[in-house]
């Protein structure tokens, strides 16, 4: 499947988080511990917001090949600076290896990316694609299940309600897959975001989900780490979302529970039950 991490705090250079941690999600690329795969690289992408507010559209680099050889990445991680940004490495579950098919994916201010699978798209695509709002559908560029999840989210109100959003969708795709006979239909760890605040979701039919882990608290880890230098120069608002630490710092990850919901935000972050609609 795939690995992803995502970003939100005093604005960074990709290359702080994306290739200088012990497991950064580059030595992921090649080396994931906590995986189906280990090696992830039927492409990438990263999506970041700008500190100005010339454009309200995030910037996405989306590209085919693996990520920890990509020199166009490497380039941009030493010169990008960000308050938010999504980063993903792809290990295919069957759909084709093409750019369109990368994530994170875009519409309009808003990001999305997913780890996982909706068992036996190739069944129900054409029904679940039906249901995409008529206005949306156009704008459906490749052929992965998370992409139909994405518009899906979308056409059920993602931009007025996240989590609402996202339960109507998983409720819908559970409902399709177990009318074709599929007795454990979604797979998802997924993140989407606004530019301001990020929503995580980790659940699966099988309640047996793909690992995601949060950052502890900086004040929390200043205590714990005083001698840590990055801890010194972020925000204590500063926090990340990951398939997979980062490395081994302890006190520094926390799992996120089955069947539940975050959201990181200015103020106080939060964590929620999270079930299908309908369900």
């Amino acid at each position: 499947m795939c690995r992803w991490l995502a970003y939100s705090g005093t604005p960074m250079l990709l290359d702080t988080i994306l290739y200088k941690p012990v497991h950064s999600l580059i030595d992921q690329s090649l080396h994931s511990k906590l995986g189906v795969e280990t090696t992830n690289g039927d492409g990438f992408g990263v999506g970041w917001y700008t500190e100005t507010e010339e454009t309200d559209t995030p910037a996405i680099l989306r590209d085919i090949g693996p990520a920890w050889n990509n020199r166009n990445l490497r380039e941009i991680a030493d010169h990008v600076r960000s308050p938010l940004f999504f980063a993903h490495i792809r290990a295919s579950t069957g759909t084709a290896v093409q750019q369109t098919n990368s994530h994170p994916f875009r519409h309009g201010r808003w990001m999305f990316m997913h780890n996982g699978a909706i068992a036996g798209f190739h069944l129900m695509r054409r029904e679940l694609c039906l249901l995409v709002d008529p206005a949306l559908f156009a704008d459906i560029e490749g052929t992965t299940d998370s992409e139909v999840m994405f518009y899906l989210a979308l056409t059920f109100g993602l931009e007025e309600d996240p989590p609402a959003a996202v339960a109507a969708m998983a409720g819908v795709v559970e409902r399709a897959g177990r009318a074709h006979g599929v007795e454990f239909p979604l797979q998802m760890t997924l993140a989407v975001t606004d530019g301001e605040r990020v929503w995580a979701f980790r659940y699966s039919s099988e309640r047996k989900s793909r690992s995601l882990f949060y950052s502890s608290r900086v004040e929390t880890l200043r205590r714990l780490h005083p001698d840590v230098a990055f801890l010194k120069d972020v925000s204590d608002e500063t926090r990340l979302i990951v398939s997979e630490p980062l490395g081994d710092l302890p006190g520094a990850w926390n799992e996120v529970p089955e069947s539940s919901y975050g959201v990181v935000q200015p103020g106080a972050d939060a964590l929620f039950p999270f079930a299908p609609a309908g369900a």
